[in-house]
């Protein structure tokens, strides 16, 4: 993700000054505020049942590696790489079975998310485009 000095949070507001969307999110706390809401909800909406088959009973694992990679992926700590070397998406994300609705469960359900954490809406806009563009190169099958 490219940081963007002068991208606003909406109509009329002034410019960020953050150096990164790491920073303009807010850091680590507000990431993973992000990331357990985006968990939080694939386990409670009826929406997002296909979403959360995929990543079997226990969701730990999942929480605590996303939140890793969205630190570096935003501008922050690259806990992620530090840990596993470089995320390899497609690869890592092979072995699940990812079709268009998979696809389009995941960004819904971090877009609700980043609304209900606060994620300033000019950066959730750029997020949503980016987290669509990632999620659609992860599918692996057509439908």
């Amino acid at each position: 993700m490219n940081s963007d000095a002068d991208m606003r949070t909406g109509a009329g507001e002034p410019a960020i000054a953050a150096a990164t969307p790491f920073d303009w999110m807010g850091g680590e706390e507000r990431v993973h505020a992000l990331t357990e809401r985006f968990y939080d909800l694939m386990d409670l909406e009826a929406g997002y049942a296909e979403l959360r088959a995929a990543h079997g009973d226990d969701l730990a694992s999942a929480r605590q590696k996303l939140f890793w990679f969205l630190c570096g992926w935003l501008g922050g700590p690259d806990h992620y790489q530090s840990r596993f070397g470089h995320p390899r998406l497609r690869a890592r994300h092979m072995p699940f079975s990812i079709g268009i609705k998979e696809r389009d469960q995941w960004v819904a359900c971090m877009d609700q998310a980043m609304g209900e954490t606060g994620v300033p809406e000019a950066l959730r806009t750029r997020l949503k485009e980016s987290f669509m563009g990632t999620a659609d190169w992860m599918r692996n099958r057509g439908v």
